[in-house]
């Protein structure tokens, strides 16, 4: 009723209040139209702006390339199309058995030759070029399927084995090789998933020394510690006294020329050790070997003695 009313006192003759009225409604509805003149504005300024600037087809030397040149030779092997879903034809054997989530030992060959070939037509109508391994393969799984539904007679040899046994083993080894990878790529790898944090130190930094509180005491006692540990890392070189046999034959010639019966500690220094010992027994034995001096011992750890001569004169 009040939108009837309204529209009665607008459009009554001989009222100019109601020419007014519409005259300022539609005074009222011009605001919406600055919206539209915008969009269209803004549509005509994106196509003048892309008839302006055509889309580069390459970027060379950081230079826009917008038309392709007329003389470009681009080689067959130039371009590679990388199908990073399959790896190799065991790979998409592998994905289409693991969909239908059949068992791989009682692999349904008809089916996944099916779905096999599938594929291989797909990348044929696309002019992609598939490797040879793959061709290989769908021979081998149309030998398989071949030789699955030739009838077997009663009269044939014995079977020689199940024709999908070798694939069946190529595809668990496949899967297990396939795991081990996935394995060692889920493993932390550096410049991965975790960097080695390096942090340069500036030269214009100097590093700050707190020396300890210490007393004399301390260090005295310190000092005696380490002189204590230095002895035993010292290096002691003995130096070895050069005894020659034959000069100790020769001192032992000239000393029982004057005494003709000496006993053998008489013919030897303290001061020569050891080693002066042994020196003065091997040449006296050396010079009984000649034949210039005899032994006598009269019982075992008694006294040596030595006298000049040999035993040939005594007999």
């Amino acid at each position: 009723m009040a939108s009837s009313s309204t529209r009665d006192r607008s459009t009554a003759p001989g009222q100019t209040g109601g020419a007014n009225v519409v005259e300022h409604a539609s005074d009222q509805a011009e605001p919406p139209l600055p919206r539209q003149h915008t969009l269209q504005v803004t549509q005509q300024t994106t196509e003048q702006i892309t008839q302006q600037q055509p889309l580069a087809l390459a970027f060379v030397n950081g230079e826009a390339l917008i038309e392709k040149p007329e003389d470009l030779y681009i080689p067959p092997d130039a371009l590679e199309v990388i199908l990073e879903t399959f790896e190799g034809p065991l790979d998409l054997l592998l994905y289409l058995i693991r969909k239908q989530k059949f068992d791989i030992v009682e692999l349904p060959v008809l089916q996944v030759t099916k779905q096999y070939m599938e594929y291989v037509e797909v990348m044929a109508d696309i002019k992609l070029e598939l490797a040879g391994e793959y061709l290989l393969m769908a021979a081998m799984l149309a030998e398989i399927k071949s030789r699955l539904l030739l009838p077997k007679h009663e009269g044939a040899e014995e079977d020689e084995g199940d024709p999908r046994a070798e694939l069946i083993r190529r595809l668990k080894e496949y899967e297990l090789i396939k795991k081990a990878a996935e394995a060692l790529d889920n493993a932390p790898r550096m410049q991965r998933d975790y960097h080695l944090a390096q942090a340069g130190t500036s030269d214009e930094v100097q590093p700050i020394k707190h020396l300890p509180q210490v007393s004399l005491q301390e260090l005295a006692l310190a000092f005696a510690g380490v002189m204590q540990r230095a002895k035993a890392f010292e290096h002691h070189q003995i130096e070895k006294e050069v005894l020659s046999t034959r000069e100790r034959m020769s001192m032992l010639l000239q000393r029982l020329t004057h005494d003709t019966y000496m006993r053998f500690d008489e013919l030897i220094s303290a001061d020569e050790g050891k080693a002066g010992v042994v020196v003065s027994f091997i040449a006296m034995l050396e010079l009984a070997k000649e034949g210039l001096v005899q032994i006598e011992q009269a019982q075992p750890y008694a006294n040596i003695h030595v006298k000049l001569g040999s035993y040939e004169q005594d007999i």
